[in-house]
């Protein structure tokens, strides 16, 4: 009897925004459910709209062999910035926690499936390795690479769980604070506007990504608590 395949594929969602988290998720599927997520739909999050994209978040939780939802809040990412871990860096380190959760109790080969947020695909691919247990790393197929969420089923269904997630996130600041974020993303007007009447009303409760330069727009200071960052996500 053949032995039945499986996918682990990862994703991201929420690099770009000033406001709330960045959210991965990884989903570990077998060549079944990677025929039935084909039949319904699922693809790439930004390719579906928000509607669907909740239908096939249901659909993906009930027929994942397993699933893993990991969040880095924007405080956690002021601080990974301003000691030494880039964005890149911080995503491989969330990453390789979703790997060792999913994997830690299973025996069987498993092909990832991950997309790469790094110009440097080698590097980075290398920097995730070596944060995956030594045990789970022997039995892995890497195919890391840029736009795995639009080829692969598991990293397409991995890119549904980790939206939906954060849009619900960025729903739940909204209902706590009771104040209009928006998106959350700095070309969203309502972000900008929020920025600039409440942002420092709202900046102790570590919402808000002050590393960004959006947010240093709005603040005297062109500096992060006296460190100097520039954000660059492309660099590994």
């Amino acid at each position: 009897m053949a032995k039945t395949k499986l996918f682990l594929g990862i994703d991201d969602a929420g690099r770009g925004p000033v406001i709330g988290p960045i959210v991965l998720a990884g989903c570990l599927i077998d060549e079944e459910t990677a025929g039935l997520f084909r039949k319904k739909g699922v693809k790439d999050s930004k390719m579906i709209i928000p509607g669907k994209r909740e239908v096939l978040f249901k659909i993906i939780k009930e027929s994942a062999v397993d699933f893993y939802i990991v969040q880095s809040s924007a405080a956690e990412i002021d601080y990974s910035l301003t000691h030494g871990t880039n964005l890149n860096q911080l995503e491989a380190l969330k990453s390789a926690e979703i790997i060792n959760h999913l994997l830690s109790d299973r025996k069987e080969e498993v092909t990832l499936q991950i997309d790469c947020p790094s110009n440097n695909i080698v590097a980075w691919r290398n920097y995730l390795l070596e944060r995956v247990d030594e045990k789970i790393r022997k039995r892995l197929r890497v195919m890391c690479e840029h736009k795995a969420d639009v080829k692969y089923p598991a990293a397409s269904a991995a890119s549904i769980l980790a939206k939906v997630t954060r849009d619900y996130e960025v729903e739940q600041i909204k209902r706590k604070y009771g104040v209009d974020i928006g998106s959350g993303y700095p070309s969203d007007p309502v972000v900008k506007e929020f920025l600039k009447k409440h942002g420092k009303e709202y900046q102790k409760f570590g919402i808000i990504r002050e590393t960004w330069q959006t947010w240093k727009k709005h603040t005297s200071k062109g500096d992060y608590k006296g460190i100097k960052i520039q954000k660059k996500l492309g660099d590994f």
